[in-house]
């Protein structure tokens, strides 16, 4: 995407979160550049972004979930803001808002898929939440938080069950079959990475990525849900 065409997408996606007039969009560009970028053409990456973002994601859905669910034990709050901010979860939501297209990627990541990838879609939004603090605000984020991530979700019982937990009751239900896993490594023991495939009755389902195993498992289960949910 062109510089221009990409801050037009900025400018667009700051309008939701109520930011009319953003000025300088250093730090939202930013909030875009995958460290394959960062390495291949210099510069800084978003991690650090993502590290705050992370913590300010945190933050809005623990108050949003202490105020919407009043009465609730931690314990069953612990499990809706485990449901809210995964990795899959965020990355449904930055493909809706297709932050795919202003991602800077480096050759092989782009090659690979990167800009696809349910990891690389989960950092750029919480760096996208860090970058909306450190510029406008808590008030800004949290209303880029709610309205386009938390309020778009499914917050029903049987959404805090985890993906694995639901593809497996369902593929047990419907297609008398039980999912099986299988993973391949492709990272370095500093920043470990994995990649999942899950399969039933022979067939490939889904597939997702993650910095552990578990995690990698629980992406490939969500796709697999999405696509069964696609099916006609």
């Amino acid at each position: 995407m062109s510089g221009e065409a990409n801050r037009r997408r900025l400018r667009a996606l700051l309008r939701l979160a109520d930011v009319r007039k953003p000025g300088q969009l250093g730090a939202f560009e930013s909030a875009f550049v995958h460290q394959s970028y960062a390495k291949e053409h210099g510069g800084a990456s978003n991690e650090r972004m993502e590290f705050l973002g992370d913590s300010i994601l945190g933050c809005i859905t623990a108050a949003w979930l202490y105020d919407s669910f009043t009465g609730e034990p931690e314990g069953m709050l612990t499990l809706r803001k485990a449901a809210i901010v995964n990795d899959a979860q965020l990355a449904r939501t930055a493909r809706r808002l297709e932050f795919s297209d202003s991602m800077h990627l480096g050759a092989g990541m782009r090659a690979a898929g990167g800009a696809e990838n349910t990891s690389v879609l989960a950092d750029a939004f919480e760096a996208f939440v860090g970058a909306l603090y450190l510029r406008f605000g808590l008030e800004k984020a949290r209303h880029f938080v709610v309205t386009q991530h938390i309020e778009q979700l499914d917050h029903s019982a049987d959404a805090l069950l985890d993906a694995k937990t639901r593809l497996q009751h369902y593929a047990q239900e419907h297609l008398a079959a039980t999912p099986v896993y299988r993973e391949t490594s492709r990272g370095t023991p500093q920043r470990p990475a994995f990649k999942s495939r899950v399969i039933v009755k022979g067939k490939i389902l889904g597939r997702g990525d993650g910095p552990s195993k578990r995690a990698a498992q629980q992406a490939a289960a969500e796709a697999a849900l999405v696509s069964i949910k696609d099916r006609p």
